[in-house]
């Protein structure tokens, strides 16, 4: 009894340093805005039911080799173009005869690493040049706007496309050629956050203070300008994902036998009346994943967007 007091008085206590209205140090004052997101973000059933869903991706990417029940890469011949539910092959199997369960799992992890490495660069690269081009102004400000509007002149699959080509086809190119297509409506954001932001009694203190403009830009402007940039990043996931699939069901992007959900569906195409499975179950995972992504988005904007209000 005295165990589970101690235990009530000390979830007390971390709710109360959360909830309170006169944080003592910068580090409270963090925590307790994580945890109002939090508290707003787990109102939204929908918004958590996508974040489950991307954990799950997470976890699938990281324990395949354990949640696989066979080799991605082994070809049976005799047990090509299994239908789902056939003895140890859970979602059938393809035209090689390699069981399209564990080619979905271990592709969780190429999904998630295009996502991924992604989500580093394009946002950082568009907020960099939005907050540069929307606190300095004038000539800057005209020169990047006019290089991010020729890149979203083009839709971003064409603009990929020719990337890969410059290059050449494999999971490498596509990743980079998904973030360079992908900077510029980050850029725009975090310009429009700028221009709102740049003359404000904030700003203008801390540049009476003495900060250089390196300072006020990476310190004050880019911080202010994550959260939008974060629910942007987010919503645009599913887009990647399937940038992604299109680049691999094109035969650019991840080259056999790697199994990309794209590619897995370009190879099953063929064979789509009679054997719908084989391209049906990787169609079926990249529909899931960026449903999830897509909820997930939803759910911080609604969280951390202030004028959504709740």
């Amino acid at each position: 009894m005295a165990a589970r007091e101690l235990q009530t008085d000390s979830g007390s206590h971390l709710r109360a340093w959360l909830t309170t209205e006169t944080p003592a140090s910068r580090l409270q004052a963090r925590a307790v805005q994580a945890y109002l997101v939090w508290l707003a973000f787990a109102r939204n059933p929908l918004g958590l039911i996508g974040l489950g869903i991307v954990l799950a991706l997470l976890l699938v990417a990281l324990f395949a080799p354990w949640l696989a029940n066979h080799d991605p890469y082994a070809q049976n011949l005799a047990a090509r173009l299994q239908p789902p539910g056939s003895p140890g092959h859970w979602f059938g199997t393809d035209e090689l005869g390699r069981d399209i369960y564990s080619r979905i799992v271990h592709g969780a992890w190429i999904t998630l690493k295009i996502v991924g490495l992604v989500a580093l660069t394009a946002p950082l690269a568009g907020l960099i040049v939005g907050t540069v081009s929307g606190y300095f102004g004038g000539w800057v400000d005209i020169l990047l706007m006019r290089v991010t509007d020729v890149f979203l002149a083009f839709p971003r699959l064409i603009l990929a496309l020719a990337f890969v080509a410059a290059l050449q086809p494999g999971i490498e190119s596509a990743i980079l050629a998904i973030a360079l297509t992908s900077w510029p409506p980050y850029a725009r954001i975090a310009r429009a956050e700028t221009l709102t932001i740049r003359n404000s009694d904030y700003i203008n203190a801390v540049r009476l203070l003495g900060a250089s403009r390196l300072r006020i830009i990476v310190g004050h402007v880019a911080p202010l300008c994550l959260s939008s940039v974060v629910i942007r990043v987010t919503l645009d996931m599913a887009g990647i994902i399937l940038t992604a699939a299109g680049l691999g069901f094109l035969g650019l992007g991840a080259q056999p036998p790697t199994p990309e959900w794209g590619a897995m569906i370009s190879a099953g195409r063929k064979f789509l009346l009679d054997q719908w499975w084989v391209a049906t179950m990787p169609g079926l995972a990249i529909f899931i994943v960026s449903l999830g992504f897509n909820l997930l988005g939803d759910g911080l904007r609604d969280a951390l967007d202030p004028r959504s209000g709740s």
